[in-house]
């Protein structure tokens, strides 16, 4: 297992912007690992938003397609989530998840509201 430690989320009004962080503690291999971030609205099942592979190389469900973009710095094992034009219905506990181990990160509140 990896640890996985998030930041970044928080309250921020539709239109706002928003990037989250994901951090591997003691990965020694993070820049093979594909990795990817989850959305968990209230009530609802926890879905797969975006995934970037150890290339780079990316990919997003269509909600997100245009207003968020994945990345990541091998150098600092560190995943990031950019968040544009948010939305509320893009409100939410978002994880990331080490698709290597299978490992997930403990969650960030983001809430969309005015």
């Amino acid at each position: 297992q990896i640890q996985l430690v998030e930041s970044g989320g928080g309250l921020v009004q539709p239109g706002g912007s928003l990037r989250l962080s994901c951090t591997a503690q003691k990965d020694s291999i993070f820049s093979i690992a594909p990795m990817a971030w989850y959305r968990q609205p209230p009530g609802k099942q926890r879905e797969l938003i975006a995934r970037v592979g150890g290339s780079g190389d990316a990919n997003y469900t269509d909600s997100v397609k245009g207003r968020f973009t994945i990345s990541r710095d091998n150098a600092k094992k560190t995943a990031y989530l950019q968040m544009n034009d948010l939305k509320p219905e893009d409100t939410g506990i978002y994880y990331c998840k080490n698709d290597l181990y299978n490992s997930w990160g403990q969650g960030t509140q983001v809430t969309v509201s005015s």
